[in-house]
């Protein structure tokens, strides 16, 4: 038999429970929401990817139009305070294109100039102008930069230490009428043999980005910066970092915003203006001139990235050579180090000869079958004998 002591305590419980009950229900699902945001947030993702998909199908208005005659270049100092060894090389680019506008872009006006292009005067894109801002990584931002001047403006990008070999008029071969060339770029790495390896294998087969020319609001350079600004946020969620405090090593740099970014772009829009099908790598390799796909003109190797000793890539003296990259600006990957492996050094010093790559591939197997005993007395014998 039950007391009115009891019932009383009870009616009161109950009313309690009912009173606080919602808001418990509140708290437990947005525990359970932020334990679980990405899994909730991706189809929102998914379908503002889809969004941008169909922005990218929508062909270049670009008929009856070429690409702008300007020159554009970043660097940390305007021409006037140049070191000698950057003025030499820039200056070649005017005096070879005399009736091309020419602008160095640097870390002092740079963010002025996304603001302007990028917000409420221009694209009014404030996500892009906050992305830009948020970047701390020095190469990362040159990266972004020049796609964003691109698509703003277009014309023809260099990097500070590439010098002009011959005239801009020459990028583009005179039997293509230069209103159906939306873009010109070259090829830097053509050696698809090592595709299936585990460091060389992502930069194995990419395009040139240190020089490259393009109409202004392409969709492939739009469909890049937002493929860069996807993955930065991205990698910055999987780390558990702000965006302004994430470091990249120099493979996360290469695929991120880098050679292999820009390449995936393009193929990528290739494939959409290539009616969904997919244009392999084989269309461009071992390519002995140039090819125009979908209105993007692809020049050989020989072009914008002569003397590197493999690839085909010939010489500077070549005729076909177009630019010539000094390398004297790249010192990035000082910064972000490439994979080096503690006994045998980084692969990339092979410079993709086959023989010195296998030879670095079988030792680097026998390492991993060594006891750390061993591996250990064999770093400390190298160390004694370097």
């Amino acid at each position: 038999m039950n007391s009115p002591i009891a019932s009383h305590f009870r009616g009161r419980l109950t009313t309690q429970v009912r009173r606080v009950l919602p808001a418990y229900i509140v708290v437990v699902c947005l525990v359970v929401f932020f334990a679980n945001v990405h899994f909730f947030t991706t189809p929102l993702r998914a379908a503002s990817k889809y969004k941008r998909e169909l922005r990218y199908q929508q062909a270049p208005m670009t008929a009856g139009t070429v690409i702008p005659p300007k020159i554009w270049q970043t660097w940390k100092t305007g021409p006037l305070t140049f070191e000698q060894r950057d003025s030499d090389v820039a200056k070649t680019w005017p005096a070879k294109n005399p009736d091309h506008r020419y602008e160095v872009l640097t870390d002092s006006n740079d963010e002025q100039y996304v603001e302007w292009h990028y917000g409420p005067h221009g694209l009014n894109r404030p996500d892009i102008v906050d992305l830009y801002r948020n970047i701390n990584i020095t190469i990362v931002k040159a990266d972004l930069l020049r796609y964003l001047v691109m698509y703003a403006e277009g014309g023809v990008y260099a990097d500070i230490d590439v010098e002009a070999i011959r005239p801009i008029h020459r990028f583009i071969p005179d039997h293509y009428n230069k209103e159906d060339v939306d873009m010109i770029i070259g090829i830097e790495i053509d050696e698809p043999a090592f595709a299936n390896h585990p460091i060389l294998g992502p930069k194995s087969r990419s395009f040139c980005q240190w020089t490259f020319a393009a109409k202004p609001h392409l969709p492939v350079m739009m469909r890049l910066v937002e493929n860069i600004q996807e993955w930065i946020q991205e990698l910055a969620r999987e780390k558990d970092v702000l965006m302004s405090e994430l470091h990249l090593d120099f493979d996360e740099i290469i695929t991120g915003t880098g050679p292999s970014a820009f390449t995936a772009a393009v193929l990528e829009q290739m494939k959409v203006q290539n009616h969904g099908n997919p244009v392999p790598w084989d269309t461009f390799h071992d390519l002995v001139e140039s090819k125009l796909q979908n209105g993007i003109l692809v020049l050989n190797v020989e072009s914008f990235a002569a003397g590197q000793g493999h690839s085909d890539s010939g010489n500077h003296g070549s005729r076909g050579a177009l630019v010539k990259h000094h390398y004297h600006a790249s010192g990035w990957p000082t910064l972000h180090p490439r994979h080096n492996h503690p006994m045998y050094g980084e692969v990339e010093r092979c410079n993709w000869e086959p023989f010195c790559v296998a030879e670095w591939d079988k030792n680097v197997a026998e390492w991993d079958l060594l006891s750390k005993e061993e591996q250990g007395q064999r770093l400390a014998l190298k160390q004694q004998n370097p």
